[in-house]
C-alpha cells in the first residue's frame, strides 16, 4: 500500500506542475492519477503523455486534462477477480488504483511490490501450545519463534501481504497477549491485523473461524501459522475458481516406494505385477481457500477441525478440491524441524 497524494494531481493543474509531481516518483511508478473537484477518478497521466502531447505543439501550462489518458485502469474494492489480475499481469502495470463504489480512490497499490492482487481476506490460526517445542516455547508462543530473522507468523504475513492481501486476522489462545503485541495492528505494514481470541479451551484447526464477527471477502484463506513455506497463492487461488470448488485444500505429495515387486491378484490367481512401484499420497498440508457461506458449518465455541468440514462438505455432496504444492513447505512442529527451518531460511526464496 502507499502514499495516495504522491500519486494523484487534479484536473484543473497545469503540465508543469504534474512534471514536479512526477520528478518525485523518479524510479518508482511514472503514472499520476487524475480527479476531478469531488475526488473521482477521471483519468492517467504518465511522462509519456507529456512527451508525445508536447511534440504536437502543446505547452506546459495547459491543464492535465489536455495530456491525459481518460481510459484509466482501476480496481473496484471487493469486486475484481481473476480476469482483472490477468489483466495487470499482461499490461504490466507498475500501479493500480482500488476505487470504492463512487469512483473515489481509496487506496493505490504498488505492484512493483507485490507477486499478485487476491481478493482474499486470511485468517491464521496461532493458537496451540506448541507442546512438542519446549522448552522453546514456554514463556513465547510458537509462532513467535524466529526463522532467520524474524517470527514464524512473520514469514506468513509478509507472503499474504506479497500477494495482495491486506486483512489477516489472527486467532490466539496460550501467550495470545504476548503474540498481539509483537505483531500489532499490521499498520506498520500498512494492512489491517485482528485478533480472536479462542477463550479457555482450544477450538481445534479451524473451530476459532466461528467467533470471526466479519468478513467482507467471498473466498477466504484459512492456514496454520507454524508453516515455513513459499507456496504460490495465486496459483491456489486460480486452481480454486477454475475447479468451482467449495474449499480447496493445500496438499503435500508424499511418495511411498515399495522395494518388491507388488502382485495385483483376483480371490484365485495372480493377474499381473508391478516391479518396485512408487505409490503417491498427499498430505493435508494446514492451507485452505473457503467460500465464507460455508462457515455456516462450523459449530460455534465448539471444537472442530478442518478435516471436519471438508468430511460435512463432502456429505453434502459439496466439491473440496486440492493444490499440490511444489514449492518448498515445512511444517515446525519438532525441534529438528526448527532446526532444519534455520538452516533453509538462507537458501529458499520466500
Amino acid at each position: 500500500m502507499t502514499d495516495i497524494e504522491q500519486y494523484i494531481i487534479y484536473n484543473d493543474q497545469t503540465i508543469l506542475y504534474a512534471l514536479t509531481k512526477l520528478n518525485k516518483l523518479s524510479g518508482d511508478s511514472l503514472v499520476l492519477y487524475v480527479l476531478d473537484i469531488d475526488k473521482k477518478l477521471v483519468g492517467t497521466l504518465t511522462d509519456g503523455d507529456i512527451r508525445r502531447n508536447l511534440i504536437l505543439g502543446k505547452a506546459m501550462e495547459d491543464l492535465v486534462t489536455n495530456f491525459m489518458c481518460s481510459t484509466p485502469f482501476f480496481l473496484v474494492e471487493k469486486n475484481f477477480g481473476l480476469d482483472e489480475i490477468d489483466v495487470i499481469k499482461e499490461k504490466k502495470y507498475r500501479s493500480v488504483p482500488i476505487l470504492d463504489k463512487e469512483g473515489v480512490i481509496i487506496q493505490i497499490i504498488n505492484l512493483e511490490e507485490k507477486r499478485s492482487l487476491l481478493p482474499l481476506e486470511a485468517v491464521i490460526m496461532a493458537g496451540g501450545k506448541g507442546m512438542r517445542l519446549r522448552p522453546l516455547t514456554e514463556k513465547l508462543p510458537k509462532p513467535l519463534l524466529k526463522v532467520g530473522d524474524k517470527p514464524i507468523i512473520e514469514h506468513n504475513i509478509d507472503r499474504l501481504i506479497s500477494f495482495g492481501i491486506n486483512k489477516i486476522n489472527i486467532t490466539v489462545n496460550y501467550l495470545g497477549d504476548l503474540l498481539e503485541s509483537e505483531i500489532g495492528s499490521g499498520e506498520d505494514k500498512g494492512i489491517e491485523i485482528g485478533y480472536i481470541d479462542e477463550g479457555e479451551e482450544p477450538l481445534g484447526t479451524i473451530g476459532s473461524v466461528s467467533l470471526i464477527e466479519r468478513i467482507d471477502s467471498t473466498d477466504v484463506l484459512i492456514m496454520n501459522s507454524d508453516l515455513l513455506t513459499n507456496i504460490d497463492y495465486e496459483k491456489m487461488y486460480k486452481k480454486y475458481k477454475s475447479s468451482d470448488a467449495d474449499m480447496i485444500v493445500a496438499t503435500i505429495p508424499y511418495e511411498v516406494k515399495i522395494p518388491y515387486a507388488v502382485m495385483i491378484t483376483d480371490e484365485e490367481k495372480v493377474l499381473s505385477f508391478e516391479e518396485k512401484p512408487t505409490y503417491t499420497y498427499y498430505s493435508n498440508a494446514g492451507i485452505y481457500i473457503i467460500n465464507k457461506k460455508h462457515f455456516s458449518l462450523i459449530p460455534k465455541g465448539e471444537n472442530y477441525n478442518a478435516t471436519d468440514l471438508m468430511e460435512d462438505l463432502i456429505k453434502q455432496g459439496k466439491k473440496v478440491a486440492y493444490f499440490p504444492i511444489v514449492n518448498y513447505w515445512l511444517d515446525i512442529g519438532k525441534h529438528e524441524d526448527y532446526s532444519k527451518a534455520q538452516k533453509d531460511i538462507n537458501s529458499i526464496k520466500m
